[in-house]
């Protein structure tokens, strides 16, 4: 049942690249929408035989590969990762429904956006952590591919640029991996037997240091981050909603699965303020940044820093509440996120151009872009956390989990949601607000493919927001676990120590 949210892509991606015919992009485009939406019915399928109440994995598909080196194919599916399942199926039809017929290329543009799919699929269920690590390097391939050849002016160098980081956080994920196979003497890559081992607390620091390093990159955290606003200004609008919404949070993903779920709480806590620390001055960073910026693309890139820095900060704190207000934030964020790059593309489009200061007045109702300009207002509460919005019911759990733990971090982090509305203001004020200039008077008619993904997107922000239990019931039973699994490996610790020290004595 899982395989096929992976294969299906994979099968997808081939028969487009070698159907027979010289076929246009329409085409193209409709049996690569035709490819992921049947994904994505798959995936509500799974939800509905899905056991919310149950901790741990379902659905476990479980195949020996390479025998010689521990090597196996073993998927599995829980509230941590099933979200972020849907969430990637989602948004892969939103970027095919959005992308254009007149693509150059066309076969390999959207053989290139189901791989990533597919990909993306794979490493949130993967229950092998080299299996895990060939899925997270793979969806480089295609989004280098997707930035480097259908981007901006500057695509090449952003999609080195790209390349170069990932590169980097795979090697750091992969010797961490590899170090902790070594230390425990494991003879396989097999997540569960790997929970709860025993090692000296000086060698759980170095490789979970390393693993927290490489997962910071692809987050990403300051100081690890300028990749990232230059990958969405030069990606084409589809590219940014998958970059934004679905492949930053392997990063955040990986952080709990696998730096939170494999080492010890001990080891967690004593580098936890370090990340605390980091989530604060990245949150701030990034807002600051988003303030000083006149392209509304860089506004949310800088934005999603600062918003995926609240991700850090629940994780870091590490309570049952702030565990499960970062998977909520991943959710929210991935949402949100993904309404604003889809809009500013919508923007753009229309304009010719993603410059604040030479765009006025296109919330005109008769020859502006109301709707658009709407649902941007709507976006752009969501982010600053109103209420009645999903962004707004993750960020509280995010500060209520964590401030018993982080004072001044939680601060700090408030402080850069204060800011989130100011940025985001300023550029609603000085674009859908004033007077339409005659330059823009003549703006094309919004057609219905660029409305429909951006009303669902709104209708789960706004829905999800008013009843957050539809979201909250599919992870708090996962979240839980990994505290008690914690909890229950200090506990044995605890009774080995005593029953050794009673032994010598």
């Amino acid at each position: 049942m899982l395989s096929a949210l992976i294969w299906v892509p994979f099968l997808g991606a081939a028969l487009i690249g070698f159907f027979p015919g010289n076929k246009d992009a329409s085409f193209s485009r409709s049996l690569a929408l035709i490819i992921a939406g049947t994904v994505l019915v798959w995936t509500i399928f799974l939800g509905t035989q899905f056991d919310p109440s149950h901790a741990g994995m379902q659905f476990d598909e479980y195949l020996p590969w390479i025998e010689a080196i521990g090597f196996n194919y073993h998927l599995g599916i829980d509230g941590l990762s099933l979200p972020l399942v849907f969430l990637n199926s989602l948004l892969t039809v939103i970027a095919i429904l959005t992308s254009s017929d007149s693509l150059p290329r066309h076969r390999f543009y959207f053989a290139m956006l189901l791989i990533l799919s597919g990909g993306a699929s794979g490493a949130f269920l993967a229950q092998d952590l080299l299996l895990f690590f060939l899925f997270y390097e793979l969806e480089l391939i295609p989004l280098y591919f997707l930035i480097a050849i259908w981007g901006g002016e500057r695509r090449g160098y952003a999609a080195m640029k790209f390349l170069i980081y990932t590169l980097i956080s795979g090697v750091l994920v992969i010797a961490s991996f590899l170090g902790l196979i070594y230390l425990t003497g494991a003879t396989t890559f097999d997540y569960q037997p790997l929970l709860g081992a025993a090692l000296p607390i000086s060698l759980q620091l170095i490789l979970l240091a390393g693993l927290l390093l490489g997962f910071a990159i692809k987050i990403p955290i300051f100081p690890f981050h300028t990749w990232l606003p230059d990958a969405h200004v030069e990606a084409s609008t589809p590219i940014s909603v998958l970059l934004a919404g679905v492949l930053l949070k392997l990063g955040t993903y990986g952080l709990i699965r696998f730096g939170f779920g494999l080492f010890s709480l001990e080891a967690w806590r004593i580098l936890a303020p370090w990340l605390a620390t980091l989530a604060a001055i990245s949150a701030l960073y990034g807002a600051s940044c988003a303030i000083a910026q006149q392209d509304m693309k860089k506004v949310v890139a800088y934005s999603s820093i600062a918003h995926m820095a609240y991700i850090l900060l629940a994780a870091a704190a590490a309570t049952r509440l702030s565990l499960l207000a970062a998977v909520c934030q991943m959710i929210s964020h991935g949402l949100i996120s993904a309404l604003l790059f889809f809009l500013v593309g919508v923007v753009a489009k229309k304009t010719g151009s993603r410059d604040v200061n030479s765009l006025r007045g296109l919330l005109n109702p008769e020859r502006g872009l109301p709707v658009i300009g709407s649902l941007m207002v709507l976006g752009v509460m969501a982010s600053s956390g109103i209420p009645g919005m999903i962004g707004f019911i993750a960020e509280f759990l995010v500060f209520r989990g964590s401030f018993l733990i982080f004072p001044i971090q939680t601060l700090f982090c408030i402080v850069g949601t204060g800011l989130t509305a100011v940025y985001f203001l300023l550029v609603i004020n000085r674009v859908f607000f004033g007077r339409l200039p005659e330059t823009l008077a003549q703006l094309p008619k919004v057609q219905l493919g660029d409305r429909i993904p951006a009303v669902v997107l709104a209708v789960l922000i706004f829905i999800l927001g008013v009843q957050p239990n539809l979201m909250v019931r599919w992870i708090e039973a996962e979240t839980d676990s990994l505290i008690i699994t914690q909890q229950s490996v200090i506990i044995s610790n605890s009774t080995l120590i005593t029953e050794k020290q009673s032994t010598e004595r």
